[in-house]
């Protein structure tokens, strides 16, 4: 569901509730992982994981980790000539080439043993799931690691188990979109096979729109940017029925092919188009028990249909009267830094719940906190390059922000959806119950005021001449 974006030189201004002043950004690399690493001295576990070096939540992981006197090796996407060029002691990987990087983890663990390989993000599950199955470890079968990663086959999949999904069929990059156009039901949406966070999601209300829609995204999967992962998946286009309804996310575990539902979120912001970006999640959700049981039970569905049995599990369903309706199911635990929203127990984080089923240590509680908790992932209003905010040491006081983190970097260009996959940060928020959450976020968002120039064209002054 989400985007994650962590660059090496990436700068996050995290202000916990209860600061009145700017703390000093945190650089959010993976030298700060290794000197967090390097702090446990005696490890009784060792962990593989393995993220993109874009992502978000890899610290969060190996916070939890280091809490367990669990010792981290990460693996990454990363040049694998150079010798350690970061020095932090990661794996370099490739995870648009899973054979080969589950490869690479298995000649690493001939000499270095581990207890057990993590990822975070859609991007390197099939490579966990490849090494995992290689070395015996716990984790989903590769092939419904796969289904999870292309949108075409898990739609395939669901509707043979008998499940609610759109109508949908798949494209060439490469055809005629005048003629597809004439052929299509109104209103659909468009989306590419893989990509996660909305990113590439457009909806259609007449052929003159789906022209639109289908070269926009031809061209996105046709960017540098995409073409780097060498994903076989990005030369192809999804369109499925518009399906109307409010739209939830759930956030589980599986043990053994069994689900235990751990957070139901609610998306309060319509999710209706032309694009498709998210903003709100909060729980617990305020759809009507019966529903939600509902939910669960179609998830449950999917899974099985899938054949996924072990780790996280983040799907994303509509409802609108009828049965569920699949949108998503991915192998992973929700995206960006949204998993703060959720504490278990005394205080435990969802990242690790995670690392303790990984490793088979005793979970003390899946109950998650009672008091209602959201997120508001900041969208990106413009194009343009980010010069700061105003307005923080404001939204701070507000009764129920926990904290606001800015992951935006100042200069860095910012692209809105559907080309973009980022946001500009992260509000939480607590309270007695999801009206105030929601309410609560809405305000503290109000506060905040982003400094956006636009971007300005390259001038060819050379030909002008």
């Amino acid at each position: 569901m989400h985007p994650a974006k962590w660059d090496s030189g990436q700068q996050v201004s995290v202000i916990p509730k209860g600061s009145t002043k700017h703390h000093p950004a945190m650089k959010r690399n993976t030298e700060c992982i290794a000197v967090q690493l390097q702090s446990n001295r005696t490890p009784s576990k060792r962990i593989l994981l393995l993220f993109s070096t874009t992502g978000y939540n890899a610290e969060d992981f190996v916070k939890a980790a280091k809490k367990l006197g669990v010792e981290v090796i990460p693996g990454t996407d990363r040049c694998y000539v150079l010798d350690d060029p970061w020095m932090d002691g990661a794996i370099p990987l490739r995870f648009g080439n899973p054979q080969r990087s589950a490869q690479a983890i298995l000649r690493y663990c001939e000499k270095n043993p581990i207890d057990a390989i993590l990822a975070i993000g859609d991007q390197p599950t099939l490579t966990a799931a490849l090494a995992s199955q290689a070395l015996g470890l716990p984790y989903n079968p590769p092939e419904a690691v796969a289904a999870c990663h292309n949108k075409f086959t898990l739609r395939k999949l669901l509707r043979k188990a008998g499940l609610a999904v759109p109508d949908f069929a798949c494209y060439s990059v490469n055809q005629d979109e005048s003629q597809i156009a004439q052929s299509i039901r109104y209103p659909c949406v468009l989306k590419p096979l893989s990509l996660s966070g909305s990113q590439g999601v457009i909806r259609a209300d007449s052929p003159d729109q789906f022209k639109e829609a289908f070269k926009r995204i031809a061209a996105l999967l046709k960017s540098p940017a995409i073409q780097v992962t060498r994903e076989r998946t990005h030369d192809r286009i999804l369109v499925e029925d518009y399906i109307e309804g409010k739209e939830v996310a759930l956030e589980g575990i599986l043990d053994r092919g069994r689900l235990k539902v751990l957070a139901l979120f609610d998306k309060p912001d319509p999710l209706e188009g032309p694009f498709f970006e998210e903003t709100l999640y909060v729980t617990p959700s305020r759809l009507a028990p019966q529903i939600q049981s509902q939910v669960a039970r179609s998830t449950a569905r999917a899974i099985q249909a899938l054949g996924l049995v072990d780790g996280p599990i983040h799907a994303e369903l509509r409802v609108n009267g009828r049965a569920p309706w699949l949108l998503e199911v991915a192998a992973r635990s929700i995206g960006g830094l949204c998993s703060r929203t959720l504490h278990f127990g005394t205080g435990m984080s969802l990242e690790e719940l995670i690392v303790r089923h990984a490793l088979r240590m005793k979970t003390p509680s899946f109950q998650r906190k009672k008091a209602a908790a959201g997120v508001m992932m900041i969208p990106i209003p413009k194009a343009g390059y980010f010069h700061g905010l105003t307005g923080m040491d404001k939204a701070l006081t507000l009764d129920g922000i926990e904290e606001i983190a800015i992951t935006a970097k100042v200069g860095q260009k910012l692209v809105p959806l559907p080309e973009g996959s980022s946001y500009l940060g992260f509000i939480f928020a607590r309270s007695v119950s999801p009206v105030m959450v929601e309410k609560i976020l809405r305000t503290a968002h109000s506060k905040l005021k982003f400094e956006i120039t636009p971007s300005l064209p390259i001038l060819d002054t050379v030909g002008e001449r």
